[in-house]
C-alpha cells in the first residue's frame, strides 16, 4: 500500500513578514503566547534557546584576509538551531489548544529537529514518537531514545524521508491524540526565524555598525533561509540569500533528489514545500569532503565543535563573499554541535581533492559579538 504523501500549504511570500524586523527586538519577546508561557517547563526552556552570540570569523583566503560572520546556533538547549523551531512551533500549538499534556508529537527527521522535539514535547508532558531514516547517525538515534522517546527507523525501501512523513500522518489519522509539527510544510517553522535569529542578527550586526550584504544556510526544511532571509530583507531589501546544497546531491537546483551525500541534515531527497526557490537568490553547492575538512579544523584550529553542516555554510559564505567583494559583510550559521557526528567520516581522516576551497582558507581566530541582552563575557573580564 502506498504512503500517504505530505500536503504543501501555502506558504507567505519571502518579501512579507509576519511583522517589520526589528533590529533591536526587546528582551520581553517570546516564542510562547499567553497560554504556553504559563507551562513552567516551557517557559523556564525559553531561556535556554535562543539569543545566541554571534562569531566574527577571521581568515585568509587565497592570500587575502576576509571576515565572515556567524550565529553560533549550536550553543542552543539540545545543541543545535532547531531548538528554535520546536519551541516556536510547539508552543504556538498550546497557544491554540492543538496540544495539550498527555498527547502524542509525531515527528519525521533526520536528527536535529527530533531531538529538539523530543526535549520541548518531554517539557510540556507529552509523548513522542519520532520517525527517522535508518542510515542517519548512531548518535541521532541514542539521543532520541535518551529523552524516553520512541523511535520508528525507516529504511529507503520504505520511501526514507517521504515514507517517514508519510508514516506521521497515517498515527496521526488513526489516533485523535496525536499533534504533528510538519516541520517540512509548517510556516511557523519560517516564523521562527524571521521573529527570532534574524532580528537578533540584525541587531548583532547594528551593534558593531555593520549590515548584512549577504546570508547563506544549507536547506533541510528551509525554514532558517527563508525566515531569516525575510527578516534581513525588510531591514535592506537588497541582501542576498542563498540556499545552500551539497554539490553530491543538488535536489535544490534539480527539483528532486538525485546523488548521495554525506553532510546530514540538509538536502533531505526533496524541495520542502516552506523552501520557496523563487524568492531566493542561486542556489550554492559544497562538496561533503570540502565541508567536513572545515568542520574539522573549526574544532582542531579555533576550538569551535561543530557539525558538518557548519562547514558547508562557512565555505558557501566565502563563495558568496566572492560574489561580492572581500569587506562584504556575509552571514551564515554554525547550525549544530559534533557530538552527533562521532560515528561518521568527521572523526575520519578526509582525503583533499581538486576544487576544495578548504585547503585555501586560513583560520586566524575570532570575535564575539554578544546577542541582545546578554553580557558579553569577553569584555567583561
Amino acid at each position: 500500500m502506498a504512503l500517504p504523501q505530505p500536503v504543501a500549504p501555502s506558504t507567505p511570500p519571502l518579501a512579507r513578514p509576519p511583522r517589520p524586523a526589528d533590529a533591536n527586538p526587546p528582551a520581553s519577546d517570546s516564542p510562547c503566547g499567553t497560554r504556553a508561557a504559563a507551562l513552567p517547563g516551557l517557559a523556564a526552556m525559553a531561556g535556554l534557546v535562543g539569543r545566541t552570540p554571534m562569531l566574527a570569523l577571521d581568515m585568509r583566503v587565497r592570500g587575502r584576509r576576509r571576515r565572515v560572520h556567524a550565529k553560533a546556533e549550536y550553543l542552543n538547549l539540545t545543541g543545535s538551531i532547531k531548538d528554535r523551531m520546536a519551541l516556536h512551533v510547539l508552543g504556538q500549538a498550546v497557544e491554540r489548544g492543538e496540544l495539550r499534556p498527555g498527547d502524542t508529537i509525531a515527528e519525521a527527521t533526520s536528527g536535529n529537529t527530533g531531538i529538539s522535539v523530543c526535549a520541548v514535547g518531554r517539557a510540556l508532558g507529552c509523548e513522542v514518537e519520532i520517525f527517522m531514516p535508518d542510515w542517519l547517525s548512531r548518535e541521532r538515534m541514542a539521543l532520541i531514545g535518551s529523552f524516553g522517546a520512541r523511535l520508528r527507523l525507516v529504511s529507503r525501501e520504505e520511501g526514507g524521508f517521504l515514507g517517514a512523513i508519510g508514516l506521521t500522518q497515517a498515527l496521526a489519522a488513526s489516533h485523535p491524540r496525536v499533534y504533528l509539527p510538519r516541520q517540512f510544510d509548517n510556516t511557523a517553522n519560517v516564523d521562527a526565524h524571521a521573529l527570532g535569529t534574524g532580528p537578533e542578527i540584525l541587531a548583532q550586526l547594528a551593534s558593531v555598525g555593520l549590515a548584512p550584504r549577504a546570508f547563506v544556510a544549507g536547506v533541510g526544511t528551509g525554514g532558517t533561509v527563508m525566515g531569516v532571509g525575510r527578516a534581513l530583507r525588510a531591514a535592506h531589501p537588497g541582501v542576498r540569500v542563498h540556499p545552500l546544497e551539497p554539490a553530491e546531491s543538488p535536489t535544490l537546483s534539480t527539483g528532486h533528489k538525485v546523488g548521495s551525500h554525506r553532510i546530514q541534515g540538509i538536502s533531505d531527497e526533496f524541495v520542502p514545500a516552506i523552501c520557496r526557490l523563487a524568492e531566493l537568490d542561486a542556489p550554492i553547492a559544497v562538496h561533503d569532503g570540502d565541508a567536513i575538512l572545515m568542520a574539522q579544523r573549526l574544532a582542531r584550529e579555533l576550538g569551535l565543535g561543530v557539525g558538518i553542516s557548519s562547514g558547508a555554510n562557512l565555505l558557501g559564505a566565502l563563495m558568496a563573499q566572492d560574489r561580492l567583494d572581500d569587506d562584504s559583510v556575509v552571514v551564515t550559521i554554525l547550525c549544530d554541535d559534533n557530538k552527533k557526528y562521532l560515528s561518521t567520516d568527521l572523526m575520519r581522516d578526509e582525503p583533499l581533492r581538486a576544487g576544495y576551497l578548504s585547503p585555501q582558507v586560513e583560520l586566524l581566530g575570532y570575535e564575539v559579538i554578544a546577542a541582545p541582552g546578554k553580557v558579553d563575557a569577553a569584555r567583561s573580564l
